[in-house]
């Protein structure tokens, strides 16, 4: 019996692309692996054979959140063979790595955001300055670059999620964006005045001069060849933006911790965040105890 990974492939359409690309390469790794071994097809392992992959991982110097994340391609893997027929029982059941410790996100402060967010021009990041493009215009790059990093930070969107927005998406009126998260997971974010505002004015002011014949009409962001916008784009906008190198996650893990920091509750965070687990939303609790230790050490007399 074939292992049929182009099959598995195929069934994995609830998550996102890279998730599909990593989970397949993931499974393909195991299964030349396996093949060393003996093992032909999914009926030829079992648990201690799926235990023995994760300790070679391990000896091959991955990333403990490598392994885990590899250890949950084979659980999705042999949960889908045993739901198709093809193994009578699931080895892979409960099957776990130790995830190891993750490093905590990196948080923008008050002075890097207000640079990026209010201070275009004086923000070119270290090195060299990337040159701005000209396709469109100045004004509108700006109006578009304004409304991408308004709803980065305000909203806390993951960039895949910006990217794939379209017009129906965003509510103007009532100050909300419907967003189709993992999973294809709907939430709807609330949007500040600064966001919105900033948003409409890219709507109504610039959008125009960046769109052309071929561009989507119902894509809310396009790029300066007036394609929709995408993660590539959003990493050079943040290079020309930010005062110190800045990778987009980074705007969506501040909107977390500060609003954690405000008193937020954690589930609403989370709701806001999109997360299917509040364990997930959690390591942003560690990041606001190490400002509130941080904060108590400099500013208590007796600390």
């Amino acid at each position: 019996m074939a292992w049929n990974v182009e099959a598995f492939s195929r069934s994995l359409g609830g998550l996102s692309p890279e998730t599909v690309r990593a989970y397949t390469g993931d499974v393909g790794a195991f299964v030349q692996w396996a093949a060393r071994g003996g093992a032909c097809q999914p009926a030829d392992v079992d648990r201690l054979l799926l235990r023995r992959y994760l300790a070679y991982l391990s000896t091959r110097r991955h990333a403990p959140t490598t392994v885990a994340r590899k250890a949950a391609a084979l659980r999705c893997y042999f949960s889908w063979s045993a739901r198709r027929g093809d193994i009578a029982v699931d080895p892979a059941r409960r099957l776990s790595a130790p995830a190891g410790g993750a490093r905590l996100p990196r948080v923008l402060d008050r002075g890097e955001l207000t640079t990026m967010l209010d201070s275009p021009g004086a923000a070119h990041g270290p090195g060299p300055r990337r040159p701005e493009p000209q396709g469109g215009g100045p004004e509108a790059i700006r109006a578009r670059d304004d409304a991408v990093l308004e709803l980065l930070y305000g909203c806390g969107l993951r960039v895949s999620e910006l990217c794939g927005l379209d017009r129906g998406d965003i509510d103007l009126k009532s100050r909300m964006v419907t967003v189709w998260g993992k999973g294809g997971r709907q939430r709807r974010v609330p949007m500040h005045d600064l966001c919105a505002g900033a948003v409409r004015r890219w709507l109504d002011q610039g959008r125009s001069h960046l769109a052309g014949a071929q561009s989507p009409p119902e894509a809310v962001f396009l790029n300066r060849v007036g394609r929709r916008l995408g993660p590539r784009d959003v990493r050079r906008l943040l290079d020309r933006r930010s005062p110190v190198p800045t990778h987009p996650h980074a705007l969506r893990h501040s909107f977390a911790t500060h609003l954690l920091d405000g008193g937020a509750d954690l589930r609403i965070v989370q709701e806001l965040l999109g997360h299917a687990s509040l364990q997930t939303t959690q390591v942003y609790t560690h990041v606001s105890k190490e400002r509130l230790l941080s904060v108590h050490g400099a500013t208590h007399p007796r600390a």
